[in-house]
């Protein structure tokens, strides 16, 4: 059966052991008195499954993210001349906010 590291790394350690005594390979030798961590490293070698997992960006309109931000500063720069200072607030916490949306997508 093909695992990934995530199924792997919320099995028990009987579990894991159970899956390293099916496999023939050097690195998985005394799978019986490894912890955790060793047999999850071992099992990923002997299997050549990936440690990391790779995160995906989910903003698909970056770019338009990043329009609206610019625009949002050229109207807080004006604000700012006028004096308008409770519409600028609420600029900034826009401009905030988008730029959170963004930072949260790249995680």
């Amino acid at each position: 059966m093909a695992y990934t590291f995530k199924e792997l790394r919320h099995k028990t350690v009987a579990e894991l052991r159970e899956i390293a005594a099916g496999i023939e390979h050097e690195a998985v030798q005394g799978h019986t008195q490894m912890n955790k961590d060793h047999l999850l490293d071992a099992i990923c070698k002997a299997l050549n499954i990936d440690k990391f997992e790779h995160h995906v960006a989910t903003v698909s309109n970056k770019s338009k993210l990043k329009t609206k931000i610019r625009a949002l500063k050229a109207k807080r720069d004006q604000v700012i001349k006028e004096h308008n200072y409770t519409e600028l607030k609420e600029i900034r916490i826009q401009i905030k906010n988008l730029k959170k949306r963004l930072r949260r997508a790249a995680v």
